[in-house]
């Protein structure tokens, strides 16, 4: 601890805030510290330090990274969370969990996963699960609140980075309730994996301090060797010290511990010793020490690389071949030669762990939890179920001293000799009840041998990531076991799983690998049409709607007629639908009706056909009862078919959304409204909290912009985006709900919000391939006109027209520029504007709904003569009134209150916008009111 005086004041300051915060019963005010050095600078043992400091206020929860663990998902989150819920017993530990037991434990080595035929867990929604799994776990440890200290982070896995970012960032209206204290060499070491170092970087900028570990000084080099090995090392000695090791406390401490094993006298004659001494600390020379120490420990050190944090006396004699008093005999040369530590040397440097703390809750140890009331613990020795591989150490565990003595042991092992270990290593822990996930790190490290064993334990241990939520790493396992390769019956299986795997997370890999599935023999009928179904949805969700749409109709056209057929074809009309162009807009609309003219809804496929028809009968304007008559025929007594739900994995989310939208547009936006709040609480209770809960916000958004209900719009439209954002940039919800967002901004007079939202989204041309919700260049003409930019409104208008009319699209509130462009041309070419309007009201008679009828008509009485225009503003609020659209309402009124000048009409009017949220209406009605005469 010389020399870091700042680095310790730092660390004692943010303690200090977080105790405060905890007993003066305000928000706890902890935060991100990060420390920055090289290997051997000192990180982990200033961390042990801030340990000691902090144990006697504070639970502090500690975890290292490890060169050869970071492809264990969850890792590290295991090893700081697993302490401190072994204090609880299995209720609270429930509580803790807020509902989401099943989908966490799993993550934290509680409960072995779900079975195969459970649905992926969504990674978004483990890690935000997680992250306020350890919020509450703070609130119920506030009297000593939690201080996470994680050490070499640059090894963490990356699920465990992700786990704290989201912690870190989900607390934003107040300080963190917890102290994140990490500790990593800089970013240009080690840190290759995709995504490290931009999070550690992410989690950098919000810390309240990042300070860089220096070298000692020549001065503190001499301070160490006088305190080590006398007040007599002179100069020149201390001089060619801090010069060997060029500062770095590890290697000085080793070299000074070597001088004085060898009893060297610190003076100038004996500094010529220290290069040599020096190079036994590191690398060849360290290893060369190693092998000094026979065979035996030499052996057992290499298997404690191998093994990492699986290293106990069991596991090793097994690995190693050694009796458990070897282990024993070998393991205590290790200690003396300052090669490995033990738990109990761990415990003496930094005292009890959280999980010792005399003040814990009595109870059942959570990582002793049985995964149903009646079962036994799979493994009594090992806690913690045993698929999930290492948890946090008992003092029994060995492991080696410094993160640089395990790289040198790990690498000097021949690449034969640890890959042999590596296998044994898979074989050893199989036999002792770890199950595939644990099993496979070893596996990846093998070498292809065209063993059907290997595939199996790789395809399993990536269901069991899969159903942790990290398909990251599930995807490692089938890439390594196509390596092998699999059998030819099942090389296509293993193709198949692997683009089911990628489809969150890399839609692009997931084309390759479908394709690539679906062009082998192997796959079966049921697999066949489920491959060809996922692979339209990863072509739709990288931008390739037409692609997806005729990959469909190809698979549909040899699948014989029956259900099959049917998901296919339903999949193939609504990525037609969706595409911004089509060829045959018109064409496909009349084989759809073709196709569903006789359905009843018999069944899941034939509902789905009715839902897309329904969608497209009211974008193309067709009368709203039969829209509705569809749209119930899919749903079984109001609600989606056991099957079709919002979190089924055969058909997706889109068919129940549909629905729903085709509702809100067709004035039934209670049923609407149902559908949505249904699909925001199956998404949270399935732990779902990525771009399908900021779907889900937007749906709701519009159900509430369709009321008129104009705050409460925007609130669930901003948080719409919020979830997008954190998920990624440029997603369709992104377009979807900015586009709502930017209708409901002009309609509430904030039109410098809904610009900045417009730029923020890069709102415009050019346009995505998929149609927008509600129709895009519409909703910009409308900002633009807002804006008074009118001449660039009408072109936008203009090119919305050409494209919807095409496809016959004429739904006037889906996509209102007949509506805005009348009125933007009225002043200048004001026949053509009637032109315009009188089409606008004919399709809206068609459709028959009051708000389109409504809208129709307010449109035409703005071309009228003044005495038709006042007929067709009272027709326009008769119709307004009887519908949900309580803004659409508040703009006839306001108009025909100008048009009659009655006081009592305006007043209406100014009432009904102020309760819309509607401002600029509000605004426009106190102007008309405060004039002598109203505006004509």
């Amino acid at each position: 601890m010389l020399e870091r005086d700042p680095e310790l004041a730092a660390a004692a300051h943010a303690v200090d805030e977080l105790v405060a915060g905890a007993t003066e019963g305000g928000p706890v005010r902890g935060g991100i510290l990060v420390y920055r050095g090289e290997a051997g600078i000192g990180k982990t043992t200033l961390l042990d330090e801030i340990h000691r400091t902090a144990r006697d206020r504070c639970t502090v929860l500690t975890a290292r990274g490890g060169e050869t663990l970071t492809s264990v998902p969850f890792h590290v989150t295991r090893q700081l969370l697993q302490p401190a819920l072994d204090r609880f017993d299995e209720e609270e530990v429930r509580r803790l969990c807020g509902g989401h037991f099943d989908l966490l434990a799993p993550a934290l080595g509680l409960a072995p996963p779900p079975p195969p035929s459970a649905a992926p867990a969504d990674p978004q929604g483990v890690r935000d699960g997680l992250a306020k799994l350890l919020g509450r776990l703070a609130d119920r440890l506030r009297d000593r609140p939690p201080v996470l200290l994680v050490d070499d982070a640059h090894w963490a896995d990356a699920e465990s980075l992700a786990w704290l970012d989201a912690f870190t960032r989900i607390r934003r209206d107040r300080r963190l309730p917890a102290l994140v204290v990490l500790a990593h060499r800089p970013l240009s070491e080690g840190t290759q994996r995709t995504g490290v170092p931009a999070v550690l970087a992410a989690l950098a900028d919000r810390a309240v301090v990042t300070l860089g570990l220096h070298a000692l000084t020549l001065g503190a080099t001499a301070a160490l060797a006088r305190d080590t090995l006398g007040g007599h090392a002179d100069e020149p000695f201390c001089r060619e010290l801090w010069t060997v090791t060029s500062g770095n406390p590890y290697e000085t401490v080793e070299l000074l511990a070597k001088a004085r094993d060898r009893m060297l006298e610190p003076v100038a004659g004996s500094a010529s010793l220290l290069r040599g001494l020096g190079a036994e600390a590191r690398g060849g020379g360290l290893v060369a020490r190693l092998e000094e120490l026979g065979a035996g420990p030499t052996r057992l050190a290499w298997t404690i690389a191998v093994l990492g944090a699986d290293s106990t006396p069991d596991l090793l004699a097994s690995l190693a071949g050694m009796s458990g008093p070897e282990v024993a005999e070998h393991t205590e040369l290790l200690r003396q030669a300052r090669i490995v530590t033990t738990g109990a040397d761990r415990a003496a440097r930094t005292g009890p762990e959280a999980g010792d703390d005399p003040n814990a809750v009595a109870g059942t140890p959570a990582h002793a939890l049985p995964t149903d009331p009646g079962s036994a613990h799979p493994d009594p020795v090992h806690p913690g179920p045993a698929h999930l591989g290492p948890v946090h150490p008992d003092s029994a565990h060995l492991e080696f001293a410094h993160p640089l003595i395990a790289s040198a042991v790990y690498g000097s092992m021949s690449p034969a000799a640890r890959t042999a270990m590596h296998g044994r290593a898979a074989w050893v822990l199989t036999a002792a009840g770890h199950g595939p996930a644990a099993v496979s790190r070893h596996l990846l490290e093998v070498h292809p041998d065209e063993d059907e064993d290997v595939v199996r334990q790789l395809r399993a241990a990536a269901v069991e990531h899969l159903a942790v939520g990290a398909p990251d790493a599930a995807r490692r396992c089938l890439e390594r076991a196509l390596e092998e390769p699999p059998a030819p019956d099942s090389y296509a299986r293993v193709l198949y799983e692997l683009g089911c795997a990628s489809l969150l997370t890399a839609p692009a890999a997931t084309v390759r690998h479908l394709s690539s599935a679906l062009g082998l023999p192997g796959l079966d009928d049921d697999l066949r049409i489920d491959a060809t179904y996922r692979l339209a949805q990863a072509l739709a969700h990288n931008n390739q709607l037409r692609e997806a749409a005729r990959v469909l109709a190809t698979e549909a056209v040899r699948t014989p007629p029956g259900t099959d057929r049917r998901r296919l074809q339903a999949a193939n009309f609504m990525y037609e639908g969706f595409q911004a162009a089509e060829e045959d807009g018109p064409g496909r609309s009349r084989r759809l009706a073709d196709l569903t003219a006789h359905f009843t809804g018999a069944d899941n496929s034939e509902r789905a056909l009715l839902t897309v028809r329904g969608f497209d009968a009211m974008m193309r304007g067709e009368p709203a009862d039969e829209v509705v008559r569809l749209c119930d025929l899919a749903l079984v007594d109001g609600i989606p078919a056991r099957g079709l739900g919002w979190t089924d994995a055969t058909w997706g989310f889109e068919i129940p959304a549909l629905t729903g939208i085709a509702y809100a547009f067709s004035d039934r936006p209670d049923r609407a409204g149902a559908l949505f709040t249904e699909a925001v609480r199956a998404f949270e209770i399935s732990g779902w909290s990525g771009a399908h809960v900021a779907f889900a916000h937007t749906l709701l958004g519009l159900v509430h912009r369709r009321r008129g209900n104009l705050p409460r719009a925007q609130h669930y439209l901003e948080e719409g985006l919020r979830l997008a954002d954190r998920v990624g940039n440029g997603l369709p919800v992104h377009w979807d709900t900015a586009c709502l967002l930017v209708d409901t901004l002009v309609a509430r007079g904030r039109t410098a919000e809904a610009r900045s939202v417009a730029d923020r989204y890069s709102f415009g041309p050019p346009w995505p391939g998929a149609i927008v919700l509600p129709d895009g260049p519409s909703v910009l003409g409308r900002l633009l006109l807002a804006e008074g930019r009118v001449e660039e409104a009408v072109a936008t208008l203009e090119a919305a027209s050409e494209a919807l009319v095409e496809r016959g699209r004429h739904h006037v509130v889906w996509a209102p520029w007949p509506l805005d462009l009348a009125r933007a041309l009225a002043p200048t070419d004001p026949d053509r504007a009637a032109g315009i309007a009188a089409e606008a009201r004919a399709h809206a008679e068609r459709i028959g709904t009051r708000t389109a009828l409504g809208e129709a008509l307010r449109c035409a009485a703005l071309i009228a003569d003044p005495p038709e225009s006042r007929h067709l503003l009272t027709e326009a609020v008769d119709h307004l009134a009887a519908s949900p659209s309580r803004y659409e309402e508040a703009r006839a009124r306001l108009d025909l209150a100008r048009v009659t000048g009655s006081a009592e009409a305006l007043a209406e009017a100014t009432a009904l916008a102020t309760t819309c949220g509607a401002s600029l209406l509000t605004a426009d009605a106190v102007t008309a009111r405060a004039s002598s005469h109203p505006p004509q």
